[in-house]
């Protein structure tokens, strides 16, 4: 029977996954790198703030990190509850994902891969998509827990698979969005009225979750706010990247892609919204997507 729960990374999508868990355990322990928004995080929502050797010994442990690697290295300093379940919801690297599987298994936990979809909006109302990789018996366990921030959770395969899922679904958008920024290009130089076109095409086939909740919001009215770093989406595409590599298989345009994401310095990508992207297609062809 779970008992207690932990959230490990109370960044922009942490943050509020912890807050929704109050809702199914009424004891939510959080710890973060900066420990001051872990007590912050406790101070408005009721959670407590903890040292993560505190948090790593509840029945149910989730994470939400940067990478795979920033993970790896809480296992330096912490070593979990015998018989918990880790529930790591960053959007990693599927070899990690094995690979901590693997060592946590030695332990006596379970390790699920938990990548999250639905961006900063979806975390508040506790709509997220969950793909969940490893152990089936240990995922039916957590799933009531999941639900507690989740709209769909769905069960993807071995260790690792989730992470996949969630890197080829990223650089997905990714696609999406570039193409739709080239295709918007060749109207504004014909002097087709973007708003318009956008309308049309969201009532067309060539509508997607870009058109239909970024293009217009973001680019269109030049508000480049940023929700989802660029940089992560480019880690994230790198991982998609390797997967292909790995697979030996001759798939051009997500390589292209990548091309096209990597034109700006992931040093500069980390203080961009992933949507400003497309202001080197705008300064390469001279005009202005509005």
């Amino acid at each position: 029977m779970i008992q207690s729960v932990s959230f490990i990374g109370l960044g922009a999508m942490g943050w509020h996954m912890a807050s929704h868990l109050t809702k199914v355990s009424g004891q939510v322990h959080v710890w973060n790198r900066n420990f001051e928004k872990a007590k912050e995080h406790e101070q408005i929502f009721g959670t407590k703030a903890v040292c993560l050797q505190q948090a790593v010994q509840t029945d149910i442990i989730f994470s939400c990190l940067p990478t795979s690697q920033d993970v790896e290295s809480l296992f330096k300093n912490c070593s979990p509850k015998q018989g918990s379940i880790w529930i790591d919801c960053t959007s990693g690297v599927p070899d990690i994902g094995k690979r901590l599987n693997q060592q946590l298994k030695h332990q006596g936990v379970d390790y699920l891969d938990a990548p999250v979809s639905g961006q900063t909006v979806g975390a508040e109302r506790g709509t997220l998509t969950v793909m969940i990789g490893g152990d089936q018996a240990a995922f039916e366990k957590a799933r009531p827990i999941i639900q507690a921030f989740a709209d769909l959770i769905e069960y993807v395969g071995d260790s690792g698979s989730a992470f996949a899922v969630k890197a080829v679904n990223n650089t997905l958008m990714a696609t999406h969005l570039w193409a739709l920024a080239e295709g918007l290009s060749v109207l504004k130089a014909y002097g087709v009225n973007l708003h318009s076109a956008i309308n049309c095409i969201n009532h067309s086939s060539g509508k997607s979750n870009i058109s239909e909740n970024i293009m217009a919001q973001r680019v269109l009215s030049r508000n480049f706010d940023k929700t989802f770093a660029l940089n992560l989406l480019q880690k994230d595409i790198g991982i998609a990247i390797d997967l292909i590599t790995a697979s030996n298989l001759d798939l051009p345009t997500l390589n292209l892609i990548q091309q096209q994401f990597n034109q700006i310095h992931k040093t500069d990508a980390q203080h961009l919204d992933f949507s400003a992207v497309v202001k080197t297609l705008e300064q390469r062809n001279q005009l202005e997507l509005y």
